[in-house]
């Protein structure tokens, strides 16, 4: 089970954390990610992080803006964004699978429920 929170609304240039808990059975055994899918367009990967925290994977565009860190004591993985663009407009997706490169190509096994996440310019 994954758990996100975080939905807002902030200006351009602003910043927001999103929070993603999972169930121990997830955080103890998998990579974990975040998509998002902007209104009329298709689900994009945007980040991965290894089951040890230790390797990341960015989508280029947001590279220099996001940071993705995990708690373990809280079993919960956050996605801190910096200056929100209009174009991080989109509902962001917790995602994990047993394998990065699952993550990364959309075939995560779990995915949340989503979280929305609305930049105004």
């Amino acid at each position: 089970l994954l758990v996100e929170s975080g939905v807002g609304l902030v200006r351009s240039g602003g910043s927001l954390r999103l929070s993603c808990e999972a169930s121990v059975d997830i955080f103890s055994k998998n990579a974990m990610g975040w998509f998002r899918q902007a209104p009329g367009t298709e689900r994009e990967f945007v980040v991965v992080i290894t089951l040890e925290g230790h390797d990341t994977i960015y989508e280029e565009a947001v590279q220099a803006r996001f940071t993705i860190t995990k708690d373990y004591a809280k079993r919960t993985m956050y996605l801190q964004m910096d200056n929100l663009k209009p174009e991080d407009t989109a509902v962001y997706y917790c995602v994990s699978g047993l394998y990065m490169s699952s993550v990364q190509t959309g075939r995560a096994t779990y995915w949340g429920q989503g979280t929305r996440v609305t930049v105004s310019s």
